[in-house]
């Protein structure tokens, strides 16, 4: 991994110390979203002078890891038929991602799978800090005897299923601390509820790359959208690859926008090409300048046009699942609206557009978003969120409006989540 700068922790023959100022971020696989959580972590981690080592669990040839895989891929299948079916999305998946994953019993189960993952941790320093993206890589590290470990919590929903016993909890927004702080709806029965001392409210989880001129960028995008420059669109498909539909019918919407030079679109589709070829068969008229396994290809786009211009359609795609996921992160400095579900990149500094949830945890990122007003709320079908496009697309002070409140917010501490992390995770190193 090396355009992260990452070194990534593998099986060997012999060991192989860590570095005076090393900082290991243990994730998973589950979608975009963890991943992208990880390299904000070790983006903040090397702004912050320390060393990031990439402890991918679902990685090695291990128990615990094929238990992973395995969930993970039961997780993104039940995505994609929740989007296809209204009853299974009704009566199991929404319940299960809000009331059922709440429920503290849900976490003794995940406690009991991730000692699974123990051995991996057999030969690692116990000593060195450790910031877990997904709560399984957090248990896992407690289990093994890991001694710095932050649990970084990626929804605004407070969930059994994030709990990590021994980890400090920390979290994005004061309504997720409020309900650690007091586990309501945990239980049957009063809970007591996470100490101070293991939870934290740190703010947004966003890397230090989109951090260090956020300011400058929402200069540009004022500028551009007072001088009648195509509004720049950046949509992103997710990892699970639901929501297709929308996708499509926003596409659909836009393309006379397209022609008519007022709106530039990117699409990441991430690593799923077969999305790319069947909106190619759904719209025949679908042409866009391709970025497919073109990473360094895009990063010169996203120079030229940081101060130039864009038009038409930017279609990205690569099978690399790190350069898919950041290519995003290339395209929102320079882009002037992301289009979006709520879920891991709901908390990022760029005027969003939500499009409707997938699992009902998704929903309050969404209203967290809305009301502190670096987004737009949450839309349900194609209609509306067709209709909140043309609304910004339409009035020139909306965009503007949310650039200013991104400043403020950003000159307040709330997007920098991440290096807060990094902080608590080595100021208590033996």
């Amino acid at each position: 991994m090396r355009i992260f700068q990452l070194q990534n922790i593998v099986f060997g023959e012999s060991n192989q110390k860590f570095e005076k100022e090393a900082l290991i971020v243990g994730n998973i696989r589950m979608g975009f979203g963890h991943y992208r959580i990880s390299i904000a972590m070790a983006s903040c981690a090397r702004a912050l002078g320390y060393k990031p080592y990439w402890l991918d669990l679902a990685s090695f040839s291990a128990t615990g890891s094929k238990m992973i895989r395995k969930q993970n891929d039961m997780y993104s299948l039940a995505s994609r038929i929740s989007q296809k079916s209204k009853l299974f999305n009704k009566l199991v998946w929404e319940p299960l991602n809000s009331e059922g994953f709440k429920k503290i019993t849900y976490n003794a189960v995940d406690q009991k799978n991730s000692e699974l993952l123990v051995p991996i941790f057999k030969n690692i320093d116990k000593n060195v800090p450790y910031i877990a993206t997904h709560v399984w890589p957090s248990q896992a590290a407690i289990h093994a005897g890991m001694k710095n470990v932050v649990n970084a919590i990626p929804d605004n929903w407070p969930m059994g299923l994030h709990l990590s016993e021994g980890a400090i909890h920390a979290v994005q927004t004061p309504f997720a601390y409020l309900g650690y702080k007091t586990l309501n709806g945990f239980a049957k029965y009063p809970l007591k509820g996470i100490p101070e001392k293991a939870l934290k409210c740190v703010g947004c989880f966003v890397d230090h790359e989109l951090l260090a001129d956020l300011e400058g960028d929402n200069k540009r995008r004022k500028a551009r959208i007072e001088s009648g420059k195509p509004l720049r669109i950046l949509m992103t498909v997710g990892g699970a690859g639901a929501g297709f539909d929308m996708y499509l019918g926003m596409v659909k919407h836009l393309l006379p926008l397209v022609k008519e030079n007022n709106v530039a679109l990117f699409i990441n589709f991430g690593d799923h090409l077969t999305v790319y070829e069947k909106m190619l068969k759904k719209l025949p008229d679908f042409e866009c300048k391709k970025f497919f396994n073109e990473y360094e290809d895009l990063k010169k786009l996203a120079a030229e046009i940081k101060e130039g211009d864009a038009e038409g359609i930017y279609a990205i795609c690569n099978e690399d699942i790190f350069k898919a996921v950041y290519s995003t992160n290339l395209l929102m400095p320079v882009t002037d609206l992301l289009v979006t579900k709520p879920s891991e990149l709901a908390y990022y500094p760029i005027p969003k557009v939500f499009m409707r949830h997938i699992g009902g945890h998704e929903v309050y990122g969404a209203i967290h978003g809305r009301e502190f007003g670096d987004s737009t709320d949450e839309c349900p079908d194609k209609e509306s969120i067709n209709r909140m496009l043309d609304r910004l697309i339409e009035d020139k002070e909306l965009i503007p409006h949310i650039c200013d409140e991104i400043d403020h917010l950003k000159s307040i501490g709330y997007y920098n989540g991440a290096y807060e992390c990094v902080k608590l995770a080595t100021s208590k190193k033996d």
